[in-house]
């Protein structure tokens, strides 16, 4: 019997499979024109903006400021020592003047095509493929802060 695979057609499939595999159609899970921004927040949960802010009373509230991003972020608490952070930036769209997510508890919401998501996963519900962007999040009990940063 003949062998129908020769070196050279295992390379070829190798090479196409890994090309394949890296090929980059979105940057971590969002559209290529996500703004890459750096994310870099503390946050004293006992400091007057949080201490108003629905993340006292309830279990989100808005971050706008410098090391925030581009549009700023969703903190949303799932105990009293864990929480998470999504960018405010819809992630399968370009970002425009319509994309600012908000928050529609439980669900977050895009007002240029109505996405939606589920707040306690990020996961999509309605419209996007995509997933809220999600950044790391740290709770230090000892200082009473969290930490954001995409580092």
């Amino acid at each position: 019997m003949k062998k129908t695979f020769s070196y050279a057609t295992i390379l070829t499939f190798l090479i196409f499979s890994f090309l394949n595999i890296n090929s980059c159609s979105n940057r971590e899970d969002t559209v290529s024109c996500f703004p890459n921004s750096t994310i870099n927040v503390i946050l004293p949960l006992n400091s007057m903006p949080l201490q108003n802010s629905n993340l006292q009373n309830q279990q989100w509230t808005y971050i706008d400021m410098d090391g925030a991003g581009t549009r700023g972020l969703i903190i949303f608490k799932v105990s009293n020592t864990n929480y998470v952070a999504y960018d405010r930036n819809a992630p399968h769209l370009c970002p425009d003047n319509n994309t600012t997510l908000s928050v529609e508890f439980p669900k977050v919401v895009c007002p240029k095509d109505n996405s939606k998501w589920f707040i306690t996963t990020g996961e999509p519900i309605e419209i996007s493929p995509l997933p809220l962007k999600r950044y790391f999040c740290n709770f230090d009990q000892s200082t009473n802060t969290i930490t954001v940063y995409n580092n």
